[in-house]
């Protein structure tokens, strides 16, 4: 029996019937019918499920959230929704039902070779619910799951996420969540044994996924008469609402691709194992509607098939995602650049779905930690992502091993594969994500609930993974980590040129550093003097491996140089040498960037903060592969896995690995809200009670703004240069305070402080820069 207080009286129930390893089973339909004896006050449902759940009571369904419960490690972890369900409950004869889908408990999660990836956690969906009446007499009346239930199979046939959603519209039930349905020909429920006594029922802390968007579809031509191909003008995630008019038994195979192959055709290589198709098959006689309930898939582009030509067929793309509000803006004078943001707000948007995930189309969707990590600061800019951290930090805690390693994603889909540590700048995330939310809202109650955690994993690293300072393993035949995956300067083009004990060494001195800062915060004054001497250790070492007489790093990779200096693990006398053995780099390579996933997302700050501005620009605005603006050029929507995930001379990438909706690249995105714009915090006093306006105009650019919602309100700037004037309008919230700090090459009289309210600039130029 759950100890749950929302599931006193309830027990776990079930189908008869469930999947195999290798398809799934038809969703299983449940219901119960009860009788209220009077009027009716309030009424609450609390529902959650091992799979997923849709629920319905007397005909209406409930709530607006999809894929519900969400992702947890169910081993150890189940989410519930609580609803306030009161006018759909009336005195009399009432039902209450419920649809299941296989979703992320017993459907595909994941890729590893070699291994079978359904039925992971159990073998088919359970449903545990309760229903809270309260009668207007003050009596009570209370509905939970138990042997009394009854079941059907429906039309939904099949349900995975990866291979998609099939669907009978001749079997449809009618009003089969109605009091009155002849439910005589359904069997009772079975029921099943509660998970392990120590599950964890919990209401979930961050935001469910919902659908936001619907993105009109436009008909492109085909060489089939029996196909039709339609672009949403968008790549996202989601799934595809039809509508069509079609003689009884006609099915429709739909399929999803990112981008088309040179002939038109849908290019789904890239999907590997995941065929990402959904099948409706039409009852006829009228036009009718349909969108899948339990998958999802990552495309811009729909192929219709085994559809006669002269039935008209309309369909309509909707966008999932997690229910993470907009809360930044971003726009300049270069139109590039702003389609480059809105590329990475919609990866952002198709890939925060319950997890931040990997990418929303292949075979993988995994909650992965450095890519996360990488990409946090900037999430915090486009959306409110408090919630959804808190969240993803409570699976990372799951997912930690005994001994305190991070595994390199959470939910920990490796089932016990081995793949124990995500490995330097992986497994970081433990203590830079917190971090990150703590600055940007504020909240001091995502580092005390992790605080422990993070503790835990930096004694692994000191035990287990660490030689002295450098962070290597002892056994270097052992896992070293992902490296600079995807770094240009490497023979096979994944982990880069970067030595993973560079990575891993500068990274973890980052770690102690905001390590020793969370232990002030959190008052932990012991703590924080000795994660601050083991950061000194740390840089010492670094400098004695690393650096050479002469100023420069031993590896001469940019990824070492960026980490050296963002990092601050050199002395102030080899910074600028440093600065500048980066800017020949980029230079000999027609400015152009070779770093990864670990390197890209600081360069652009180092080259800021070091004096080349310019270079940074440069980089910005490089339209040539490859450079952030490649992809736009070439008509990305999102932001692409591979820096040349297609170029007109190789064409595609490695199938393997070529995810066209893939956000990490886009933590370029915080730069241009801090940098371009210029709107920024003070760590100091986070949560945006201290904004700091600091903008740096260059490259082309003539204008840029950028606003936020602060937990204190809208804050907001914008510059203009007009021939050697800036004109500067910023905006404080109520609750907060700001500084200005102009351009270098830019002078006026600016204030020492600025309280809540709109404020005017115009600075000169100064002369020595005219």
């Amino acid at each position: 029996m759950p100890s749950h207080p929302a599931f006193t009286s309830s027990s776990w129930i079930a189908a008869a019937h469930g999947g195999g390893k290798h398809s799934s089973a038809p969703a299983p339909h449940l219901r119960k019918t009860f009788i209220v004896p009077g009027p009716v006050a309030s009424a609450r449902l609390s529902v959650t499920a091992l799979g997923l759940y849709e629920c319905e009571l007397n005909g209406h369904r409930i709530g607006d959230l999809v894929l519900t419960p969400g992702w947890t490690d169910y081993r150890f972890r189940l989410h519930y929704q609580t609803y306030d369900v009161s006018s759909f409950v009336s005195e009399g004869a009432n039902a209450l039902g419920a649809i299941l889908g296989d979703g992320w408990y017993s459907g595909h999660i994941g890729w590893f070779p070699n291994r079978l990836l359904r039925q992971n956690y159990g073998d088919r969906p359970r449903l545990l619910a309760q229903l809270e009446i309260t009668l207007k007499d003050g009596g009570t009346l209370r509905i939970a799951t138990d042997s009394t239930w009854k079941v059907t199979q429906g039309p939904t046939l099949e349900n995975d996420f990866m291979e998609g959603e099939t669907y009978d519209a001749r079997l449809e039930l009618g009003p089969w969540s109605s009091p009155g349905y002849d439910d005589s020909a359904w069997l009772p429920v079975t029921p099943v044994e509660a998970p392990s006594a120590d599950l964890i029922i919990a209401e979930s802390p961050g935001p469910g996924v919902k659908r936001h968007e619907e993105l009109v579809a436009t008909l492109l031509p085909t060489k089939n008469a029996n196909t039709r191909l339609f672009d949403f003008g968008q790549n996202f995630s989601g799934r595809v609402r039809l509508t069509v008019e079609a003689p009884a038994g006609t099915t429709i195979k739909l399929g999803h691709a990112e981008v088309l192959n040179p002939d038109g055709t849908p290019y789904y290589d890239n999907l590997r194992d995941a065929p990402s198709v959904d099948y409706y098959t039409c009852k006829g006689g009228a036009v009718e509607t349909w969108e899948p309930r339990f998958t999802f898939h990552g495309f811009r582009y729909a192929e219709v098939s085994w559809l006669a030509e002269k039935h008209p067929l309309t369909l309509t793309g909707i966008a999932l995602y997690s229910d993470i509000p907009s809360t930044g803006h971003f726009a300049c004078s270069n139109p590039l650049l702003n389609q480059l943001q809105s590329n990475i707000v919609w990866s952002q948007k198709g890939n925060f779905l319950e997890v931040p995930t990997d990418c929303p189309q292949r075979n993988e969707r995994l909650g992965w930690t450095g890519d996360a990590q990488f990409f946090v600061r900037t999430a915090c800019f486009n959306r409110d992502v408090r919630g959804f951290f808190h969240k993803w930090m409570q699976d990372l805690r799951d997912a930690q091993l005994p001994g305190g390693s991070i595994p390199p994603f959470a939910p920990d889909a490796s089932m016990g594969t081995g793949v124990v540590d995500g490995g330097p700048a992986w497994s970081d995330a433990t203590i830079i994500c917190p971090w990150t939310i703590y600055l940007c809202y504020g909240d001091t109650q995502i580092l005390s609930d992790h605080y422990a955690s993070m503790k835990a994993w930096l004694n692994d690293q000191k035990k287990e993974r660490c030689i002295g300072y450098i962070r290597a393993h002892p056994d270097l035949d052992k896992w070293a980590g992902f490296g600079d995956w995807l770094g240009l300067d490497g023979r096979d083009h994944w982990k880069g040129s970067t030595p993973s004990e560079i990575i891993g060494t500068a990274f973890l001195a980052y770690d102690l550093d905001l390590m020793s800062r969370i232990a002030g915060v959190l008052g932990h004054a012991g703590d924080a003097k000795v994660y601050s001497a083991w950061r000194s250790e740390i840089v010492a070492a670094f400098q004695r491996r690393y650096l050479t007489a002469e100023g420069l790093l031993a590896s001469g990779t940019q990824t070492s140089h960026v980490l050296a200096l963002h990092f601050d693990l050199v002395p102030e006398t080899h910074k600028a040498t440093l600065a500048m053995a980066l800017v020949r780099s980029l230079k000999e390579r027609g400015f152009h960037l070779a770093t990864g996933l670990v390197g890209t997302p600081y360069l652009l700050d180092v080259l800021q903060r070091h004096g080349h501005l310019d270079t940074a620009y440069k980089l910005l605005e490089q339209e040539t592969h490859p450079s952030w603006l490649f992809p736009v050029k070439n008509g990305a929507t999102t932001i692409w896995e591979r820096w040349d995930g297609w170029s007109p001379e190789k064409g595609f990438q490695d199938k393997e690995m070529n995810s066209f909706n893939h956000y990490v690249f886009g933590a370029v995105g915080a730069w241009m809200y801090q940098t371009v714009a210029g709107l920024d915090l003070d760590p100091e006093d986070p949560g945006y009670r201290h904004i700091v306006f600091r903008p740096h105009p260059g490259g082309s650019l003539t204008w840029a703004e950028a606003s936020l919602q602060t937990p204190q309100g809208e804050a907001a700037i914008r510059w203009d240069l007009e021939g050697d004037a800036l004109k500067v309008k910023f905006t404080v919230p109520v609750g907060s305070r700001a500084s200005f700090q102009p351009p270098s090459d830019f002078a006026g009289e600016v204030a020492a402080a600025y309280g809540p309210g709109q404020h005017e600039l115009t600075l000169s130029r100064s002369p020595a820069t005219t």
